[in-house]
């Protein structure tokens, strides 16, 4: 029978008593960010729950480019970085977008740069992309990016729900309502894609579900590092 010996090999930090030590704790493992990526279809509730989930500014959310001109009260950098459509192409063509898309005759973009130094500094960013937005990110190819990524889908609890969230809007008429939920449909299809799924019921309870999506994915191993 092998026997068992003690080993001379001594861990750079004991993790013994670590409760009463947490400065040192601290100061060794640093936690790299969370990419949350947040879709939805039309009248899903997602606007709703990243106004609610603002609100406690423990997270850094994503100011995406445009090229459409600022609407009144919109600040350069606070809402959008407003950009030509010269300095957008110029930017496409040198891959500094993560994802981006045009939106009716209008582009739209999240720079790459930003989303990483971000996460290096162990910042957590949420971006709110549509489906083609999501799936532009999780293919993007860069390791750093793809490890730090949570997407989220949030669904209604059905179509009927959903149809009568955009009723209740009293935005639209009844031929356009007809189009979002067609399209919703199409986009609900796709959920599985994700990693985490949300039913949407109340705007209480679906920041409840987000933070603790939040809460699970900062504690995962893999997102510390050990810094001498």
């Amino acid at each position: 029978m092998r026997k068992s010996h003690a080993s001379s090999w001594t861990p750079k930090l004991s993790l013994i008593g670590y409760a009463n030590n947490l400065p040192t704790l601290n100061s060794t493992f640093q936690r790299t960010g969370v990419l949350f990526v947040l879709s939805a279809p039309s009248g899903g509730g997602k606007t709703t729950l990243c106004a609610g989930l603002r609100a406690n500014q423990d997270f850094v959310y994503s100011v995406s480019c445009t090229t459409r001109a600022p609407r009144p009260g919109e600040r350069d950098g606070e809402h959008y970085h407003f950009l030509s459509q010269e300095e957008f192409t110029r930017r496409v063509e040198a891959e500094e977008f993560l994802e981006y898309a045009e939106v009716h005759g209008r582009y739209y973009g999240t720079l790459k740069s930003t989303v990483i130094e971000n996460l290096r500094q162990g910042l957590d960013v949420l971006i709110d992309v549509d489906i083609a937005g999501a799936a532009s990110i999780r293919a993007c190819g860069d390791r750093f990016i793809t490890d730090s990524l949570a997407d989220v889908f949030v669904m209604p609890p059905s179509v009927e729900e959903l149809r009568q969230r955009l009723e209740r809007r009293g935005t639209e008429a009844p031929e356009q309502i007809a189009l979002r939920v067609r399209n919703a449909v199409a986009e609900m299809e796709r959920w599985y894609e994700y990693k985490y799924t949300i039913i949407s019921r109340t705007p209480p309870e679906d920041v409840e579900s987000f933070r603790a999506i939040m809460q699970a994915e900062r504690q995962l191993t893999r997102r510390y590092v050990n810094t001498p």
